[in-house]
């Protein structure tokens, strides 16, 4: 699966809308290993938030849409504070906090650990979320 911005027709005529968080870079506390568990690394994240938008396009209302700055706010407050061993949690968690946002009916959650590999540039993992999914 891709992150990358896909075009009309990779989308096909009834796809849903998306909303993406690209490349937010947080410091957090991560990983299995006691000097990961000291000082905060960097975490890569990309999101993207699936929904209906067609009624925030015919009004131009912030109060129909999925508000991203609010979302990205809970985001950085989470992994700030949060302490996961995996990035797996890490994105789930994401996941959870995304869906619990009126009107996602669907995310996809990459997070990475630039870095964390000494001859990769990153490494990271990537998920697809439904609300069902988590009971």
């Amino acid at each position: 699966m891709s992150m990358g911005a896909g075009t009309f027709s990779e989308r096909g005529p009834m796809a849903e809308d998306q909303i993406e968080i690209q490349d937010l870079l947080v410091r957090g506390i991560i990983g299995v290993n006691d000097w990961e568990r000291q000082q905060p690394q960097d975490i890569l994240v990309n999101v993207i938030l699936f929904a209906d938008l067609r009624r925030a396009g015919e009004s131009d209302d912030i109060d129909d849409t999925v508000n991203y700055r609010s979302v990205t706010k809970q985001l950085i407050e989470h992994i700030e504070a949060g302490q996961r061993f995996t990035v797996e949690a890490l994105a789930a968690d994401i996941a959870r906090i995304c869906l619990k946002q009126p009107g996602v009916t669907r995310v996809r959650v990459r997070v990475e650990k630039p870095g964390a590999l000494r001859f990769a540039r990153s490494v990271g993992v990537e998920i697809e979320r439904r609300a069902e999914d988590f009971g």
